[in-house]
């Protein structure tokens, strides 16, 4: 016994001595015990299905595909003359089911999208660390970049899923209810079917595009903070006050420096006569923004100190 009352076997303790010093654990090229392997760590399937099982996921997807079908109740509701074939976006959506996709992506990219992107995004680091799990998933160890990265291709994936599922539901629900039909443009172009299939596709390209710098920027934020809720409320109010601040005329060329310029850039490609000009600008800038909100957020996890 020692003077602390603690009772200790002295042959338990030869014994264990014993066992220790013929127990040895390779050590690879690269300093790590022999065996171990970073990219087995943190799989992408493995975080898939656990961002698949939560409850915010499947709320987010679900109203997703709800949305149209509220859309075409509203109209049901509201619409005494359906199928009408001029005025804006809102008087055309009934006219067919390529221009009902059309109203659906535009009714929901000033809000609704950069929030499910912020959401997926600026929940990946914080909302671990609002856990206090980070620590465990870095002792594993899992690389500080490859943390980064599978958390940032996961959001990245379910981001596509829900921007690709809102027009293709939206187009399934518009053939039901409106039938096949030509796009109409407010401008009073007239866009075959077939045609309008291949615009409805490079619109949904572009918007995923477009919203990568709320991905980067919710990427950032989610770094920066231990509190979820902060990360992804910080992207969308910096896409709100984008969209205010394009609004304002006075600013002049300034407006073109925005993130939120070029977000309805693909409605020029519901035209007989398509302008590239403002979907390559808008492209352009949603990658260089994209590119220093995500290089500035893998800066900052590489040193940040992990307490949580």
């Amino acid at each position: 016994m020692t003077e602390n009352g603690v009772h200790t076997d002295p042959a338990a303790l030869d014994d264990l001595t014993d066992a220790a010093s013929h127990t040895h654990s390779g050590v690879g090229a690269d300093g790590a015990v022999a065996g171990y392997r970073a990219r087995r760590t943190l799989r992408l399937g493995v975080e898939l299905r656990r961002q698949l099982r939560r409850r915010r996921t499947q709320l987010v997807l679900g109203f997703v595909v709800l949305l149209p079908f509220i859309l075409v109740v509203a109209f049901e509701i509201g619409q005494s003359s359906p199928n009408r074939r001029s005025g804006g976006f809102v008087d055309l959506a009934t006219a067919s089911a390529p221009n009902f996709v059309v109203l659906a992506l535009f009714v929901s990219g000033t809000f609704l999208l950069p929030t499910i992107v912020a959401l997926f995004f600026g929940d990946t680091i914080a909302s671990e660390a609002s856990w206090s799990s980070l620590k465990y998933l870095l002792a594993i160890p899992v690389p500080r970049h490859r943390l980064l990265r599978q958390k940032a291709v996961a959001s990245g994936l379910l981001s596509v899923a829900a921007l690709v599922l809102l027009p293709l539901v939206s187009l399934v629900a518009g053939l039901i209810f409106y039938g096949a039909g030509d796009a109409v443009s407010p401008t009073g172009d007239a866009i075959p079917f077939g045609r309008s299939l291949v615009a409805i596709a490079l619109s949904t390209v572009f918007v995923v595009v477009q919203l990568a710098w709320v991905a980067g920027l919710a990427l950032l934020l989610s770094v920066l903070t231990d509190a979820p809720l902060g990360a992804v409320g910080g992207a969308v109010l910096a896409a709100i006050l984008s969209q205010i601040l394009d609004q304002i005329t006075a600013l002049g060329t300034l407006r073109d420096y925005l993130p939120t310029h070029y977000a309805y850039g693909w409605m020029d490609l519901i035209a007989t006569d398509i302008d590239w000009t403002n979907m390559a600008a808008g492209l352009l800038s949603a990658v260089i923004y994209a590119t220093v909100f995500t290089l500035l957020a893998a800066r900052r996890f590489a040193t940040k100190d992990i307490t949580s």
